[in-house]
């Protein structure tokens, strides 16, 4: 009798592990995932919200298979603080080292988010052996140079989102040179953070856009982390006839920025570069609606909604289900990705071994929310492009009417660009 109810308690449990196979991807070894992150920011919170968005599907489709055995993700969300002024690199630093010493976790997904603080912690990562794939923030065009100048040291360092240079020379010039063909504008004002990204990216942007027919309105304005007044910066661009202002930063108090823009009713079109405020899907009523006609660049397609792919739409469904809202802006639709191209890699791999997820990596070519995904073998840099079916797709948006338009690149505009009513359109 014992051994017919062990036999009838053996037939049960491989039953249960046949018919519920997330049953026993659960039971197994979780993966661990790391993702330092500065969660009060924007591209902090939607890193976090994406990479557990797609943990959540990965996991209730059964998991990642690791050779014969399939094994569930789990996040180790870190704050690094790294986007709050003041804040010195050396405590994003200490949370890298926490997830990676403490927590020991074989995977980064996410930041850090401010460049100085990635490329701060890109030795403390190759040191340890950790692969690192940085989804959000980190613009900087020094971060995949470093790993193309010492490809052994920096061979587990993957950034699957966009960087200044590519967003200027392939995204940002070809949409004014747009602007420019179909309004007839060519005068612009540059206002940027002090930050290495911005102070970057508006140099270039300085020095390139006159050899495309434009006139540039002095040498980028700089403002602190944190400023709260624009107006000078704001009268000398109407002053000077600036017909586009160009705007790169990533702090919230942005939005004030367009607030002033719309109250004084500057002539000129705001194109947010990067402009953190402006991405996000509560803009519009954040600001009573004076936000509208500024441009913004989220970098990757699926951080506003498009049909990108097949793919995108259904990750702007899932978020909105999951979180009530659309995903809210850069490092949204990437840190989903990043998520779900580990996985990939670890199966192509079969196996942990960090050398052996690198070479998969290395290998990736995957369809996804915003494009072809593959790395530059030289310096593991997603490689972007203006059509989805060659590479990652960018997004530049505009807000009319109190929603996100995509607007930029032509391959997945849901719109045209429309100019402020009390900005003549020249002839």
């Amino acid at each position: 009798m014992k051994c017919k109810r062990k036999l009838v308690s053996m037939i049960s449990v491989l039953l249960v592990l046949l018919l519920f196979p997330t049953f026993s991807a659960l039971a197994a070894e979780p993966i661990l995932i790391g993702s330092p992150l500065a969660t009060a920011f924007l591209y902090g919170w939607d890193a976090e919200k994406a990479i557990k968005l797609a943990v959540e599907e990965i996991n209730a489709a059964g998991g990642v298979k690791v050779g014969d055995e399939k094994r569930p993700f789990k996040v180790e969300v870190i704050d690094t603080r790294d986007l709050e002024p003041g804040v010195p690199v050396s405590e994003a630093l200490l949370a890298v080292e926490k997830l990676i010493i403490e927590k020991k976790v074989p995977f980064l997904v996410g930041g850090p988010v401010r460049s100085e603080a990635a490329l701060a912690a890109m030795p403390l990562i190759a040191k340890h052996k950790v692969v690192s794939i940085l989804t959000t923030g980190a613009l900087s065009p020094k971060y995949h140079e470093m790993v193309e100048q010492n490809p052994d040291k920096f061979k587990y360092l993957f950034r699957i989102s966009g960087e200044a240079k590519w967003m200027v020379v392939g995204e940002l010039i070809p949409c004014l040179q747009q602007i420019q063909k179909d309004f007839n504008l060519n005068r612009l004002f540059i206002m940027v953070q002090d930050v290495a990204h911005a102070r970057n990216g508006g140099g270039i942007l300085a020095k390139v856009m006159p050899t495309k027919g434009w006139t540039v309105l002095g040498d980028p304005v700089v403002f602190p982390t944190g400023a709260t007044d624009f107006s000078m910066a704001l009268l000398k661009a109407k002053k000077e006839n600036a017909e586009v202002i160009i705007i790169w930063m990533d702090m919230p108090e942005s939005a004030i920025l367009l607030r002033q823009w719309h109250d004084m009713k500057v002539p000129a079109l705001p194109f947010g570069t990067i402009i953190a405020a402006a991405e996000q899907p509560g803009f519009w009523k954040a600001t009573d609606g004076k936000g509208e006609y500024c441009l913004a660049n989220v970098v990757n397609a699926g951080n506003a909604p498009s049909k990108a792919t097949p793919w995108t739409m259904k990750f702007v469904d899932a978020y909105e289900k999951k979180y009530g809202l659309e995903p809210e802006g850069y490092g949204t639709s990437s840190s989903y990705m990043a998520v779900y191209v580990l996985k990939d890699a670890i199966e192509r791999a079969g196996s942990l071994d960090p050398d052996k997820v690198v070479d998969a990596l290395k290998k990736t070519d995957l369809m996804g929310v915003y494009g072809r995904i593959r790395f530059n073998p030289k310096n593991n840099q997603v490689i972007p492009s203006l059509d989805p079916e060659e590479g990652a797709v960018g997004t530049v948006f505009q807000w009319q009417a109190g929603k996100r338009v995509v607007v930029f690149p032509p391959k997945i505009a849901t719109g045209e660009i429309l100019l402020p009513p009390w900005m003549k359109k020249k002839e």
